[in-house]
């Protein structure tokens, strides 16, 4: 299994980076044009990490229960797939449909959407506002892979209602845990 690795990303209060990045399809989706009234979750993800696979299903069902509030969902998979295929478009589709991900599945080929947002691992979340203002950054919840117990979203969802209901963000909110994200290898520096 790849390491595990906790990330820590932009605040909340920053601007969420922009992106326009295409689906498995080709097709190209902006920040702005998935962003729901009231929001937009972003997610870090892939296909062969454990640790998205254990949280992948409950995943779906969250997404379209914060779509009736007004909150869209768009998942980014910025891993090598030149290094890692079975992160390829193809297999997106894939598992995108059998985990009923009705959102984009977005690939970010360049890796940079990944290094704007502060993204480390798959999944890594990031809960936007209704502005484009960086709400939330951290767990779905404190499940894990093999500990027994199934994937909930309780950190997510409350992170959620307080944002809807015009709270405060959690003020230490507990980063996202999983794999690392697959980087490319640094180009290679030739001597003048």
């Amino acid at each position: 299994m790849s390491e595990v690795l906790s990330s820590f990303f932009l605040k909340p209060g920053a601007p969420a980076p922009d992106f326009a990045l295409p689906d498995a399809g080709g097709k190209i989706v902006t920040r702005t044009a998935v962003a729901g009234e009231r929001g937009l979750l972003v997610v870090f993800a892939c296909n062969h990490c454990p640790f998205v696979i254990h949280l992948a299903d409950a995943l779906g069902d969250f997404a379209r229960e914060i779509s009736t509030q007004g909150v869209n969902t768009a998942a980014i998979n910025s891993n090598d797939i030149e290094r890692y295929p079975q992160d390829g478009p193809a297999e997106m589709k894939v598992f995108a449909a059998e985990r009923r991900w009705e959102f984009p599945y977005l690939i970010d080929a360049s890796q940079e959407v990944a290094k704007a947002y502060g993204a480390a691992c798959t999944p890594d979340f990031f809960l936007c506002d209704g502005s484009g203002t960086l709400f939330y950054a951290g767990q779905f919840d404190d499940s894990r892979p093999r500990g027994g117990q199934q994937a909930h979203g309780g950190d997510l969802r409350e992170a959620v209602r307080r944002m809807l209901a015009g709270e405060a963000p959690l003020a230490r909110p507990y980063p996202s845990s999983g794999c690392n994200i697959k980087w490319k290898p640094a180009p290679v520096q030739t001597g003048a």
